[in-house]
């Protein structure tokens, strides 16, 4: 589910390269499409963002490069019963401030997790309570048997509760709400990497933390770390090939060609977990973003498959993502756990039925929509809109496209402020269940901000719960798939595709590419 590169060869010294950058050959220099969230790891569970705090803090138990559990802080773990989960704490763990980490930090952690403000819901859900038995040992109590408990908080990270409360950051910031606290700019964990400083949207800057506790297991040579955000295509991909960047992704698919002929770089490509889709508001009576009034039209199933009918997959792929996506029925990609081959059939591209689905639902005339989409988050995502957009003109629905940087959109998408936009979807735990908790259950039943259109069914609901718990895999596949098939016969989403990881690597540097496309650093060398 990984691959590893090694690019070697002479390095072309191109304007640009200064000479104290070329000696500072531990210097990793990066840079993606936007920025981290915020230095606050519970302020928005994203999946970049994510991935750049767990350089920085840790879990109880981690993801290794080839997405497989292993321990992190917690050293071993156990089913006292049914519902309460034992873990053993790593002993002699210092946070970066000197801190010891024990099991009060592992209790406030969670607890911080699930107060208000924290998007950290995925992770926490369905946990009763986490109880310190002793300095070494936490009880995690869940509401019912949770059979993947480990693969949901494994992206869940540790926070330092003498420096929260040392420094007002006890309560995590809420980013929807533009709240800010010491935990925005600052952080202390007990990682491979600290920060050194932090400029949003400009730079962010990490060093190796020395005395990291798994150093001693670990082959890499990376001792400081800087991140720069580059939204535009173009200046990402000149900044590698001139030698400012290390590493930089994504690679803009137009781009590939000419970085794997550059003689200086190359791109490195692999399938990844990720779906990109399109979602409706199917909650409200009428659409805050359209010209239809007293009434939504996204309500009607007729007019849902009309829009999924007029998309012409294939020319997005051919041209929008020079053939770098596959494209996708279901929100759940290949290897993914519950994935089932057998529901991921599309429907047609059919411009005639698209016209007749909206005539009979009486939009012969068609109507005005807005569609939300970020424009520094997925590879091409603006152009995909454009496109969209496009398409859904030929059949009389003229789109309004508002293309925002991530940190707008989400805000907007956790608002439900929105009638019908683009995103992209890894379930953290790789599991459909997680898929279906979080894009299928309504918030009114407990569902997610990330089901930013409200779509429900009482049915999935219901089964999203059972499935939570399910121990048996063959009935819990059963419900998997129920639960995705209603999903689709309804056209709760409009799927797109699974894009390609693409990370423009500079010759000379050795990563590891996970295919839930998160970047870590002790995985990296350099010559």
């Amino acid at each position: 589910m990984h691959k590893i590169i090694k690019l070697t060869g002479a390095l072309a010294v191109a304007a640009g390269i200064t000479a104290a950058a070329a000696a500072q050959a531990e210097t990793f220099r990066f840079s993606f499409q936007g920025d981290v969230a915020s230095m606050d790891p519970y302020a928005l569970a994203e999946n970049f963002s994510n991935a750049f705090h767990s350089n920085i803090h840790e879990p109880l138990v981690r993801y290794d490069d080839n997405l497989q559990l292993e321990p992190g802080l917690a050293v071993s773990w156990e089913l006292v019963n049914p519902t309460t989960w034992r873990f053993k704490l790593r002993e002699g763990v210092k946070f970066h401030n000197g801190n010891s980490f024990d099991a009060d930090d592992v209790v406030f952690s969670f607890k911080r997790a699930q107060s208000e403000g924290a998007d950290m819901g995925s992770f926490v859900g369905g946990i009763a309570d986490v109880k310190a038995v002793d300095a070494r040992t936490v009880d995690i109590l869940t509401d019912g048997v949770n059979p993947i408990l480990l693969n949901t908080i494994a992206p869940l990270v540790m926070m330092d509760l003498q420096w929260a409360e040392a420094n007002g950051a006890v309560e995590p910031v809420n980013i929807s709400e533009n709240k800010e606290n010491y935990s925005t700019l600052n952080a202390n964990g007990t990682g491979p990497f600290k920060l050194v400083s932090r400029e949003p949207g400009v730079k962010t800057v990490l060093t190796l933390n020395k005395d990291w506790w798994d150093m001693g297991n670990q082959n890499f040579n990376v001792t400081d770390v800087i991140l720069t955000p580059i939204g535009s295509d173009a200046t990402r991909t000149a900044a590698l090939l001139s030698g400012e960047l290390d590493l930089m992704f994504p690679a803009p698919v137009q781009d590939v060609n000419r970085i794997n002929s550059s003689g200086v770089a190359s791109v490195l490509q692999g399938p990844e977990l990720r779906t990109i889709f399109l979602g409706m508001d199917q909650e409200r009576d009428e659409l805050l973003y359209s010209s239809v009034k007293g009434k939504n039209p996204l309500k009607d199933q007729r007019v849902r498959q009309a829009l999924y009918q007029a998309i012409d997959i294939e020319a997005i792929k051919s041209k929008v993502m020079r053939g770098a996506s596959t494209p996708a029925a279901l929100l759940l990609a290949p290897k993914l756990g519950g994935f089932n081959e057998a529901l991921n059939g599309r429907l047609p591209l059919d411009i005639a039925a698209s016209k007749k689905l909206l005539s009979d639902a009486g939009y012969a005339d068609g109507f005005d929509i807005q569609l939300d989409c970020p424009n520094n988050r997925y590879v091409n995502d603006e152009q995909i809109c454009q496109a969209v957009a496009g398409m859904f003109a030929r059949v009389g629905v003229n789109v309004t496209l508002l293309a925002q940087p991530k940190s707008k959109f989400f805000s907007k998408l956790k608002e439900h402020d929105i009638s019908m936009y683009l995103l992209g979807w890894i379930p953290d735990d790789q599991d459909a269940g997680s898929v279906i908790a979080h894009l299928m259950v309504p918030p009114a039943d407990g569902g997610l901000a990330w089901n930013g259109g409200g779509y429900g069914n009482a049915r999935v609901t219901e089964l999203s719960r059972k499935i939570t718990s399910e121990t048996d895999a063959k009935k819990r596949q059963d419900m998997i798939d129920e639960a995705f098939g209603i999903v689709k016969d309804e056209v709760g989403y409009i799927p797109l595709h699974q894009q390609a990881l693409s990370w423009g690597v500079r010759n000379g540097v050795t990563v590891a590419q996970r295919a839930d496309n998160a970047l870590q650093f002790w995985y990296i060398n350099m010559k």
